[in-house]
């Protein structure tokens, strides 16, 4: 019946589809063509997301999905040492993990249209700002994620993209293109706001069109209502469905 189409990422995806989420955006533009199916693991790294290749991309799956968006480094940066370093994956390693991920998607199909997505940019008072709204005073001082580092992460994804010749969104890039970036795309920081959700949103939706999966080129899954003939309405299913 309806191809799949798979998110697969840390919280960024799983939260895709709250009101306004990117995620809800693209099911709502396949709503007859595709199913949008949701995998995001919040606080998981490439190196978490391995275990879960076979189960949500299993080799002898006999219909699997048409396109995936692999949407991990947010967590990998974060700095050792800091709070949050039992998320930190050296960033050589999350370039070998992704390829690995890359890697098993085509085994599972060569034809997969398969979209790396980079980590978004981190602001980091805004993540100072969430911690003190969390903890007050006594929040850490010291970051545990910075713009800087994060950008290599992004780096290395486009860089990997290109060396398979998978398909890639620079959101790290993107998103800084506009000015108040900060605030305007990111919720706490990290996280992404609805405008930010659209930066996502569209850029996806270029992606997918410019290869070859765009939403008014696909087929409905069963006839439109103009199609069907009230007084003989088998009609249009025998055609499009039997």
């Amino acid at each position: 019946m309806r191809p799949a189409i798979v998110l697969f990422g840390d919280s960024i995806t799983q939260q895709s589809f709250r009101p306004g989420g990117w995620g809800a955006a693209l099911a709502d533009a396949y709503s007859r063509q595709a199913d949008i199916v949701l995998r995001g693991y919040g606080g998981y790294n490439t190196r978490w997301a391995l275990f879960l290749l076979h189960h949500i991309f299993p080799l002898d799956s006999s219909k699997p999905p048409v396109a995936a968006t692999i949407f991990f480094g947010a967590n990998d940066a974060a700095l050792s040492g800091r709070t949050s370093e039992h998320q930190h994956v050296p960033v050589d390693e999350y370039k070998e993990n992704l390829k690995k991920i890359v890697h098993h998607l085509k085994k599972s199909s060569p034809t997969m249209l398969i979209v790396l997505i980079t980590p978004p940019p981190v602001d980091e008072e805004g993540r100072n700002e969430y911690a003190r709204s969390l903890h007050g005073e006594s929040a850490r001082e010291l970051p545990e994620r910075t713009n800087e580092v994060t950008g290599t992460y992004a780096q290395q994804c486009v860089q990997l993209a290109n060396e398979l010749g998978v398909h890639t969104i620079d959101v790290w890039s993107k998103m800084q293109e506009t000015e108040g970036w900060q605030k305007k795309f990111l919720s706490d920081g990290l996280h992404l706001t609805p405008e930010g959700n659209a930066v996502v949103y569209q850029e996806v939706v270029r992606v997918f069109s410019e290869a070859w999966l765009h939403a008014e080129e696909m087929p409905y899954d069963f006839p439109h209502h103009s199609e069907i003939d009230g007084s003989n309405p088998k009609k249009a299913f025998e055609q499009r469905c039997l």
